[in-house]
Order: C-alpha cells, then sequence, then structure tokens
C-alpha cells in the first residue's frame, strides 16, 4: 500500500478522532475558564477559607500529572462514589480542573497588573464591588493574559491526547488503532502530528489577530 492509499484510508477515522478531540477541548476549556475566574477571584479574596481552597486547588493541579489526575477521576473516583462515567466525561473532568487551575493563576496576575485607580474610579461612580469586578477589572485583566491564555488553550488541546489511556478515540487513540491494523507506524504519526499542527498554529494566528485587535482597540479608546 502506497502513502497516498494509506492516507486516504485512514484519514477518515483521523478525522473523526480530530473532531472528538475538539469537542473535548473546547468542552474542557469552557469550564477551565469559568473555574479559573472564580479561583482567582476566591485566591485573591481576604477571606482565609477562599483563599485557603484556591492555593489548595493549585497546589493539588500544580503538583500532580494530568495522567494521574485523569486516572483518579475515570478508576479512583469511580470506585469510591460507585458510579458510572464514560471515558469522554471523565476526561472533560481531568481537562477542565487541569487547565482550571493553571487559568486561575494566569488570571490571578491578570487581575493584579490592573491599577489600583481603575477599582478607586469604579468605587468614586458608584459601582459596587461586584460591578467593579465584573465590569472593569476582568475585561482588563483579560487583555492582559490574553496571550497566557490562549497558550493554556494550545496546552489543553494537546493534553487531549492524555485521555486516549482511558479508551477515548480521540486522534492519537484512532493513530494507535489505524496502526496497529496496517503497522505503519511512521506514515500514521506523520499524519496525526500534521493535523495536531495545523489545528494548534490556527488557533495561534487567530490569537495573534485577536491581540492586535484588542491593542488597537485600546489605543484608539485612550
Amino acid at each position: 500500500m502506497s502513502f497516498f492509499e494509506l492516507l486516504a484510508e485512514s484519514m477518515p477515522l483521523l478525522l473523526q478522532g480530530l473532531v472528538l478531540t475538539l469537542e473535548l477541548a473546547a468542552v474542557s476549556l469552557v469550564f477551565a475558564m469559568v473555574i479559573g475566574v472564580l479561583s482567582a477571584l476566591m485566591g485573591l479574596s481576604k477571606n482565609p477559607v477562599l483563599h485557603g481552597i484556591s492555593a489548595g486547588f493549585v497546589a493539588v493541579i500544580r503538583c500532580s500529572p494530568l495522567l494521574v489526575q485523569t486516572f483518579f477521576i475515570y478508576f479512583g473516583l469511580t470506585e469510591a462514589l460507585d458510579i458510572r462515567m464514560d471515558a469522554f466525561t471523565a476526561g472533560a473532568i481531568a481537562l477542565s480542573l487541569n487547565a482550571g487551575g493553571y487559568l486561575s493563576e494566569i488570571f490571578r496576575g491578570g487581575i493584579q497588573a490592573v491599577d489600583d485607580g481603575q477599582t478607586e474610579a469604579a468605587r468614586s461612580l458608584g459601582l459596587s464591588s461586584a460591578q467593579t469586578t465584573w465590569h472593569i477589572i476582568l475585561p482588563q485583566a483579560i487583555r492582559i493574559c490574553l496571550p497566557s491564555m490562549v497558550n493554556q488553550w494550545c496546552i489543553t488541546i494537546k493534553d487531549t491526547s492524555i485521555i486516549c489511556v482511558i479508551g477515548l478515540a480521540e486522534l492519537t487513540c484512532m493513530g494507535q488503532m489505524i496502526i496497529a491494523r496496517t503497522y505503519r507506524s511512521f506514515e500514521v504519526w506523520i499524519m496525526v502530528f500534521v493535523l495536531y499542527f495545523a489545528v494548534i498554529y490556527a488557533i495561534t494566528i487567530a490569537s495573534r489577530y485577536l491581540e492586535r485587535k484588542v491593542s488597537l482597540d485600546v489605543k484608539s479608546g485612550d
């Protein structure tokens, strides 16, 4: 079988795996963004309980591998709670918590980088603490940490490959299945690499355009 015949035969399955990879990444990143923002706000809170929960969560995520987190959720947690959980759900939970932990620190740094004068100005206009945070501080913080945030998105998309270990037929798993049938590992891994590269590179280019647009909007606002 020539390379092009292998390509034609393998691409439908690889694209099917790629779609599942993107679905998993999209679901995980939506929840990770919410977790990251909430954890960052808790970490900046003067309430010691909230601050401690955030610090503990970030420490657990930072100090344990994603593979271990995935196994803990899919095998350990389901056994301890006596529940059934499919691979997609377990993978989404693991990726959401993992990315949320890192995004928490990214958002915390972005919030702290916003000038204190913004808060004082908002308070002088009669805005409450919550209104100041959601309408004044967070939008500016997100603009500041946009490059780091996009970088974490790319990492999370690549980390979906780890979920292969619990049987989810995403892109990497599809590649392994094709290799098991064809014994053409070199060519198949090239295809898998190209698909990952195309997605991540497209996101990188889009993020650079977004960064320039945000920068121009800020300058025009000034």
